[in-house]
């Protein structure tokens, strides 16, 4: 479904974050959320009414279904967060929310 630039084609530093515990590489100057859906996951956060699973629609920040929790702070919008060496991101627990 998604497919990431070759590095001639894109460019950028390697960066590496750890999503869930699990290492993730990404380039420098890629949103979280560009990184995550490279590295095949899709699902960000649960609906907190349906329980449904969640991950980017828009891509721009309009919509806040790519919530994560990054570096321990909830609600942040993977689309719009560039990634960091190291950073720490987990699936949103949003209140009501299933683990």
């Amino acid at each position: 479904m998604f497919r990431r630039l070759s590095p001639a084609e894109a460019g950028g530093t390697p960066v590496t974050f750890r999503f869930e515990g699990r290492e993730i590489a990404a380039r420098a100057g890629e949103s979280v959320a560009a990184a995550l859906l490279a590295a095949g996951e899709a699902v960000f956060r649960a609906s907190p009414v349906s329980a449904a699973p969640r991950g980017p629609f828009c891509m721009m920040g309009a919509c806040f279904d790519c919530l994560v929790e990054i570096d321990g702070l909830p609600g942040c919008q993977a689309c719009m967060t560039i990634v960091r060496p190291g950073m720490e991101v987990r699936r949103d627990r949003i209140a009501g929310a299933p683990a």
